[in-house]
């Protein structure tokens, strides 16, 4: 979804809450990523250098801070070679930094699936939304025109505005006798790209910012969702690595099952509402302590740092956490010093999947 990715880049701050509670900020890992010269090397979605992958090209919908740190730390041996031969210094990250970063790609990702123009022109035609919203003009009395939807450059307002529209289109269809039923992530992402590549909606201007989840957590509260979505029906799962255009269309889905009217939510209401639920879908860990025991020894951490000889330190507890952010920022700060003890021991630097990388950070945390 081109626009949509433009829409991120062009924009905003994407706030994240991982365990370690460090904020990170899209516009500031720009910012690093140029800083520190990344960019010399990397691109993202083609801006950049050609020696090494795009971060942008390998879309996918999976992409958590625990993937992000497995193919960091995966790719660290190499890329520390490449920036010594080009004279680089390795940069010293922290886990702000390191937060930062993961949220500049997030937002230049947003791992959406790919739409079709044509299937979401027939999906509008069939769902009779043209008979009340006309292209450039209205056609029923309360149905702004296209032209002036502001969701098809935001999806956080795409997501407000069907969340508000829901009761009075149900109402709509009733009155018309037609057959009002749920729609997919699909039909939508494919309406947005048809809606997207409009004539005079292309050059549309892209906005995407969501705020720290604290804010959002009592407007949870406060607009009563919190009182159905607890126990069996708490969202901690429910989720878990979608996109903001599939929460638009869990919300739209959501209306007609609710007990009661569901509450009108401002731009801004829907903002602190979704950056809530993001976080705690995206942005906590889901790793196995036991399984990360298993990964410590058999991956051979335990012969190092087990090992006062070794000079490398003791695991445990640690001021800062340990979290996905924060494995980053240490790889970064003690990587090259470990990678040398390491050849110097004649140990190989271990691999990890993102599912062993998650379990082994659940494991360091539960010492």
């Amino acid at each position: 979804m081109t626009g949509i990715r433009r829409a991120l880049l062009a924009c905003g701050l994407l706030a994240l809450n991982a365990l370690a509670a460090d904020m990170g900020d899209a516009r500031r890992g720009e910012q690093l990523f140029q800083a520190e010269r990344c960019i010399q090397c990397h691109s993202l979605n083609g801006r950049g250098g050609k020696s090494a992958p795009d971060l942008g090209s390998h879309v996918g919908r999976d992409f958590t801070p625990t993937i992000m740190a497995s193919l960091m730390w995966n790719h660290a041996p190499e890329m520390w070679q490449a920036m010594k031969a080009q004279g680089v210094a390795p940069p010293q990250l922290s886990a702000e930094s390191a937060a930062d970063l993961f949220a500049y790609f997030v937002a230049a990702r947003f791992f959406e699936k790919p739409g079709d123009a044509g299937r979401g022109k027939q999906f509008l035609t069939e769902q009779h939304c043209f008979e009340c919203h006309g292209l450039t003009q209205s056609n029923a009395a309360g149905a702004p025109p296209v032209a002036q939807w502001e969701s098809v450059t935001d999806p956080v307002v795409l997501a407000q505005q069907m969340w508000n529209h829901g009761a009075r289109m149900r109402q709509a269809y009733a009155e018309r006798k037609l057959r009002w039923s749920p729609i997919t992530s699909q039909e939508l992402t494919d309406t947005l790209v048809y809606l997207q590549n409009l004539p005079g909606m292309a050059k549309a201007p892209g906005r995407f910012a969501l705020p720290v989840a604290e804010s959002g957590a009592q407007l949870f509260q406060a607009k009563g969702c919190a009182d159905c979505h607890t126990g069996r029906l708490a969202l901690d799962e429910r989720l878990r690595n979608v996109s903001l255009t599939s929460m638009a269309v869990a919300l739209w889905n959501h209306q007609a099952n609710m007990k009661q009217p569901s509450p009108e939510l401002s731009a801004d209401e829907m903002r602190l509402i979704l950056g809530y639920i993001w976080e705690r879908q995206y942005f906590r860990g889901g790793g196995d302590a036991r399984r990360g025991e298993k990964v410590f020894a058999e991956k051979g951490c335990a012969g190092c740092h087990n090992d006062a000889s070794s000079g490398a330190p003791r695991l445990g507890n640690r001021p800062e956490g340990h979290s996905d952010i924060t494995m980053i920022a240490v790889l970064w700060r003690h990587g090259p010093a470990m990678l040398d003890r390491m050849q110097q021991r004649g140990v190989a630097w271990p691999r990890f999947t993102a599912a062993q990388m998650g379990d082994l950070i659940a494991y360091l945390g539960s010492l």
